[in-house]
């Protein structure tokens, strides 16, 4: 097994004990592994393809599909005009 696989795994893992984690405590190892993420996916693609990065990438936002949409909801919702 190539080592972008391996670390993937740990990083299945680390997600998981992370999900078992009291809210308070998850946000700090929480944006470790969402800025860990996409560099993954990135070199796992580069080293077995482009549809092995596509099932990664659907993995990971559907692991963080809450974080991920609350972080959208943030960027593209409109501010409101200064009153």
């Amino acid at each position: 097994m190539s080592l972008p696989l391996i670390l993937g795994c740990v990083w299945i893992f680390g997600a998981s004990v992370v999900a078992t984690l009291p809210m308070r405590l998850q946000f700090p190892p929480g944006i470790v592994l969402l800025i860990a993420a996409p560099i993954l996916i990135g070199w796992t693609a580069m080293e077995h393809g482009i549809w092995i990065g596509f099932f990664g990438l659907f993995a990971f936002v559907s692991m963080f599909r809450r974080p991920l949409g609350h972080l959208f909801k943030k960027i593209f919702t409109p501010k409101e005009a200064a009153q």
